[in-house]
C-alpha cells in the first residue's frame, strides 16, 4: 500500500503527465508537487475523487501482487515476499496501468491526445484489467514459481507429478463465492460513476456479462476434468469460475451477453489447457494455478474483447480524426492490432522486470526457506504455531483457487 501511495499512483494515472511511458516523475507535474503520497492534492478543492480514484488504483495493484503470491505459496520467505509486493505494487504494475488507461498512456483507448502522444492504433480495450491487473500478476507469477522451483514432493525422481491436494476444500469454495461478489466491484466499479450519461448502462451490462462468463467457465472447467478424471472436482468448478470471471474483465462493458458466454466456455478450455501444460508438460510447480487462472485467461480475455466488441458500446482513443470502433467479428482489425501489441509490451515488461527482480534474490539467498523449514511448515517455524489445530480430518482434493 505504501510504496503504491508513493509511486505507484504518481505511475498509474496522472492526467497532467506528457509521458506515454511512465507517467511524469516524482517531482511533481506542470500543477506542482505531483502525485508523491498525494501531495500536489488539495482535498478541500474539490470532491474527494483524488482518493477515490487513489484507492481504487491501490487494490488494484494488491491484487495483481497477490496473485503472484499463489503460484510461490508454500515455500518462500518473507524477505522475498516482501521485496516483490514492493516493486510490483511501486514500479510493474503502475507502469503497465499507466500504458492502459490513463489519458496519456501509448496503449489506452482513453487517450484522446492528436498529437505525437497519441494512442497506438486508437488503444487497447482493456475495460477492468485482464490484461492490466490479471495478466501483469499471472507473468510475474510464472516467473517466481519459475525461480522459487517446486514444492518438495511435487514431484518424484521420474519427474511425475506428485499429488498434494488442498487442505480444505470448504475454505476453497468460500473463497471463490467472495472473490466472485468481488467482482462486482471489480468489473461494473470500473465505469467510476454511476451518474453521467452510460454509465449506468454499461455497469449494468457488466454485471450481467460477468455473471454469465463465470457461470460459463465454472460448467466447462468441471466437464473437462470429468471427462479426464471421471470424478466431479469441486476445485475444477471454482477454478472455472475465476477463469470465466478473468476472461471475461477486459470486454465486461463492451460485449453481448451472449458473447460473455461464449467467452466464459473458451476461457475455461485455455485454462484446463494451461493448467496441464504447466504442470505436467513443463514441470512447473504453480500450486494455485496462478498463471493459468491469471496469466493465460488475462490474455485471453484482452483478445476476446478486441474480437467481440460491440459496435454500439465500444470506446476508442484518437485515431485519424475518430474515435469509432468495433471488434473483429464486425469487420474491423484494428482493436485486435491494438490489443496483440499491447500484449506483446506488457509481457516483455512484466516478464524482463520479473526475471531482474526474482534472479538476483534466488542467488542472494533470500527467496526460499530451508528445506527443514519448508518440511516442518512455515506456520509452526515461522509464525509461532500451526494455522490449523484439526485431528483425523481429510483434506479436500484439488488445486485450490487463486484470487
Amino acid at each position: 500500500m505504501l510504496s503504491h501511495m508513493q509511486y505507484g499512483a504518481d505511475e498509474s494515472n496522472d492526467p497532467h503527465d506528457n509521458n506515454g511511458f511512465i507517467g511524469n516523475d516524482l517531482g511533481g507535474s506542470s500543477q506542482g508537487a505531483g502525485e508523491f503520497f498525494l501531495a500536489g492534492y488539495k482535498d478541500h478543492e474539490g470532491n474527494g475523487s483524488k482518493y477515490a480514484f487513489w484507492w481504487f488504483q491501490f487494490v488494484f495493484a494488491a491484487a495483481a501482487s497477490t496473485i503472484v503470491s499463489g503460484a510461490m505459496a508454500e515455500r518462500t520467505a518473507l524477505p522475498g515476499y516482501l521485496i516483490y509486493t514492493t516493486v510490483i505494487t511501486g514500479l510493474i504494475y503502475p507502469v503497465v496501468a499507466h500504458w492502459v488507461w490513463s489519458s496519456y498512456g501509448w496503449a489506452s483507448a482513453f487517450n484522446t491526445q492528436q498529437n505525437y502522444l497519441k494512442p497506438f492504433r486508437g488503444g487497447c480495450v482493456d475495460f477492468a484489467g485482464s490484461g492490466v491487473v490479471h495478466m501483469t500478476g499471472g507473468v510475474a507469477a510464472l516467473v517466481g514459481a519459475i525461480c522459487v522451483g517446486p514444492r518438495i514432493g511435487r514431484f518424484d525422481s521420474e519427474k511425475k507429478v506428485c499429488p498434494m491436494p488442498g487442505h480444505s476444500t470448504t475454505l476453497q469454495v468460500l473463497g471463490t463465492f467472495i472473490l466472485w461478489f468481488g467482482w462486482y466491484g471489480f468489473n461494473p466499479g470500473s465505469t467510476l460513476g454511476i451518474s453521467a450519461p452510460n454509465y449506468a448502462r454499461d455497469a449494468a451490462r457488466s454485471v450481467v456479462t460477468t455473471t454469465l462468463s463465470a457461470a460459463a467457465g465454472g460448467i466447462t472447467v468441471v466437464l473437462l476434468a470429468f471427462a479426464l478424471t471421471k470424478t466431479w472436482e469441486v476445485g475444477a468448478v471454482c477454478n472455472g469460475i475465476l477463469a470465466g470471471l478473468v476472461s471475461i474483465t477486459a470486454g465486461c462493458s463492451v460485449v453481448l451477453p451472449w458473447h460473455a458466454f461464449l467467452i466464459g466456455i473458451t476461457g475455461g478450455c485455455v485454462y484446463f489447457g494451461t493448467s496441464n501444460l504447466i504442470l505436467k508438460i513443463l514441470k512447473i510447480d504453480d500450486p494455485l494455478d496462478a498463471f493459468a487462472v491469471h496469466g493465460a485467461c488475462g490474455f485471453w480475455g484482452v483478445i476476446m474483447a478486441a474480437c467481440f466488441a460491440f459496435p454500439d458500446y465500444t470506446y476508442s482513443g484518437y485515431i485519424n480524426g475518430s474515435h469509432s470502433r468495433k471488434g473483429l467479428f464486425f469487420n474491423d482489425g484494428m482493436l485486435l492490432e491494438a490489443a496483440l501489441v499491447t500484449l506483446i509490451a506488457e509481457i516483455a515488461w512484466v516478464g524482463g522486470m520479473s526475471c531482474i527482480l526474482f534472479i538476483p534474490m534466488k542467488f542472494a539467498g533470500i527467496l526460499r526457506v530451508s528445506a527443514e523449514v519448508e518440511e516442518a511448515g512455515m506456520d509452526v517455524s515461522k509464525h509461532g504455531g500451526s494455522a490449523y489445530e484439526i485431528q483425523g480430518a481429510s483434506t479436500g482434493g484439488g488445486q485450490q483457487s487463486t484470487a
